[in-house]
């Protein structure tokens, strides 16, 4: 297996992580045990599987000069395989523990080794002894949600999956045929030159539409503290698919439009108060093509909108959202502030490697808050034999900001998972009750 370059976008989250912000996306999964050793069988079958996972035997490394198999990489960084890989030092096994969240929260803080493959699996036994969750944690330069999911999909139980379309292998590349290939390189460079700055005059005005007359949330933005919360609603999708057929729209417009009054509850609750307050979401669009070239690398844009938080009435939050997401899909993922992630394509790899901190900054000047969708399969997933009932997917925090919100629809249910600075957000169990209190009332606005 040869190295891989990263992709611009892979690179500029290996290059804006701190230690106070890793950028690893996560998936918390409860699992139906067996046995009250299912959870150390489960650490031993996902090691034995992880050893035989080439994608899980990566790891990434710095590239400074350019050479013959990875040309014009001065500054970047490569995946490459680890001959030496030890599953076992990848999958831990932990002490039983009556709240998976608050253990995932201590877990969600720790950094991924960057000397070796950036993902871990972490098996929590729960005190019951009838039941035990297992958090995966993948850096968002290995994987993005869909790869994420392709890799830890192939150490649960055997399932009929559709396997992706490799990618062709290019042959080793000669450094006098990189040259001879300069002139039609520096026409491509001037035409992305162009795309760039019309995408980021898109961006700017976009950004600065989307700033006027906005007041965000205290809550939402913090001095980092490195500190992790996690926690989890489950919601009936059924409920969503009424209140779609009533409003109209799509599920997603639903599940935005709950973040928005879930917000709205929760600042009243804790006493910040919701008036005017109109946070910018940032909604993550997947760019990636089904079966096509690149399965690893990140391919995303996103939409950027202001949730109605300030909006006293359910159905009229939800309007709003179904109006501003509409709209936004007509401009397409190309435009708006959220089309921000497609200039890391126009950035050299050194420009990644030195501005990253920079950028990492600047994070909170675009968005409040992420609220982003994870695709998960719709057949049920095991794990030797122990059938996986729920599944949370947990976002990066980006710096500057305290909360971070993922769904996912799996077997019937919308999965929220919520991730929060743990010093800026002590009470993010009130958020996650306000999340289902949310539903309750637009399906009773929607009856009434």
């Amino acid at each position: 297996m040869n190295s891989d370059l990263l992709a611009p976008l892979d690179l500029a989250f290996w290059n804006i992580e701190s230690a106070e912000h890793p950028m690893h996306l996560a998936a918390l999964g409860v699992f139906t045990g067996n046995s009250p050793t299912a959870g150390a069988h489960a650490a031993e079958l996902l090691a034995t599987r992880a050893a035989g996972v080439a994608g899980l035997r990566m790891r990434i490394r710095d590239v400074w000069l350019p050479d013959v198999r990875l040309p014009l990489a001065f500054g970047g960084a490569a995946r490459e395989p680890v001959a030496d890989f030890e599953p076992f030092d990848h999958v831990r096994l932990h002490a039983p523990t009556a709240d998976f969240h608050a253990a995932a929260g201590r877990l969600m803080e720790r950094p991924l080794e960057r000397d070796r493959p950036p993902w871990e699996a972490h098996v929590l036994p729960g005190e019951d002894g009838t039941s035990f969750a297992v958090l995966f944690k993948f850096h968002h330069a290995l994987a993005d949600g869909l790869r994420a999911l392709t890799l830890a999909a192939a150490v649960m139980d055997p399932m009929d999956m559709p396997t992706p379309r490799p990618r062709p292998a290019e042959p080793p590349r000669r450094l006098l045929e990189e040259m001879r290939k300069l002139p039609e390189f520096l026409r491509g460079t001037v035409s992305d030159l162009g795309r760039a700055l019309d995408i980021g005059a898109s961006v700017a005005r976009t950004t600065l539409d989307a700033t006027l007359g906005t007041r965000s949330a205290v809550a939402l933005t913090s001095e980092p503290s490195g500190t992790r919360r996690t926690a989890g609603v489950l919601v009936d999708l059924d409920e969503v698919h009424r209140i779609r057929k009533t409003v109209g729209g799509t599920v997603n417009d639903v599940l935005i439009a709950v973040v928005a009054g879930a917000l709205r509850r929760w600042l009243d609750e804790r006493g910040d108060g919701s008036e005017g307050v109109a946070p910018r979401a940032l909604i993550p669009v997947s760019k990636r093509r089904p079966r096509t070239a690149h399965p690893q690398g990140n391919r995303l844009s996103g939409y950027l909108m202001k949730l109605p938080v300030d909006d006293p009435d359910p159905l009229r939050r939800l309007r709003t959202v179904r109006t501003a997401m509409d709209r936004n899909k007509d401009a397409g993922p190309n435009r708006g502030a959220g089309a921000v992630a497609l200039l890391a394509d126009h950035v050299p790899a050194l420009g990644h490697r030195l501005g990253g901190p920079l950028v990492s900054q600047a994070a909170r000047l675009w968005f409040d808050i992420l609220v982003t969708s994870v695709p998960l399969p719709s057949l049920g997933l095991r794990l030797g034999g122990c059938p996986l009932a729920e599944v949370y997917p947990l976002a990066p925090l980006a710096h500057g900001q305290s909360l971070a919100v993922a769904v996912s629809t799996y077997r019937g249910s919308v999965h929220y998972g919520l991730v929060a600075d743990a010093r800026a957000v002590p009470d993010l169990e009130l958020l996650a009750k306000a999340v289902t209190l949310e539903v309750e009332e637009l399906r009773g606005a929607c009856e009434a």
